[in-house]
């Protein structure tokens, strides 16, 4: 369990920061980008819950709450050396990743088919939703660099997947199950 009696260290004053394996590297380093972002999305996440109630607002504390996790696994490296440890890292698993895929199937089958794409809007819920779809992208994008670069579990990368897809169909159901989508309009304003 983490404790944090001191909340500022001084230790990145000069522009580094710790992994979870204790290794300093800059604070702008793709892993840190990658699951500093994830903790970006956790915060949109928790704006988005201001407006959710019920079984959406359940889910979303659960998206969280995996975004820690998703958060401790990319910030540790060296996935090689999990089995050595005297402490196994935490990490994302094929689990998480289904629970979305069945949240998303269960959400999509009251929707309609899109006959255009939906524009961020509707209600406050909807829209925080979209916010949090498209930072989700930026968490995916970022993690998918860094795995071009050094390992990274692959079910981080389809977890941030499913959830910007989780997203998008939640922002329809928060929209009167698509009803109250905002639909793009090609060309509507030349």
């Amino acid at each position: 369990m983490v404790v944090l009696n001191k909340i500022y260290t001084r230790s990145g004053d000069k522009g580094t920061t710790a992994l979870g394996n204790g290794d300093r590297v800059a604070k702008h380093d793709a892993r840190v980008n990658a699951y500093g972002t994830s903790d970006e999305l956790n915060a949109t996440v928790g704006m988005a819950r201001l407006h959710a109630e019920g079984v959406m607002d359940e889910r979303l504390a659960l998206i969280q709450n995996d975004l820690f996790d998703l958060g401790a696994d990319l910030c540790r490296p060296d996935m090689a050396k999990d089995a050595e440890s005297e402490y196994p890292p935490l990490r994302m698993v094929e689990e998480q990743v289904t629970r979305l895929e069945a949240e998303i199937d269960e959400m999509n089958a009251d929707l309609a088919p899109l006959r255009s794409f939906v524009l961020p809007g509707g209600s406050a819920l909807a829209a925080h939703l979209h916010l949090c779809r498209t930072v989700a992208r930026r968490a995916e994008r970022l993690a998918t660099a860094l795995a071009e670069i050094e390992e990274i579990n692959t079910h981080a990368v389809k977890y941030l997947n499913r959830l910007s897809d989780w997203f998008f169909v939640a922002s329809r159901v928060a929209n009167s199950n698509g009803a109250d989508d905002v639909l793009w309009v090609p060309g509507a304003n030349r």
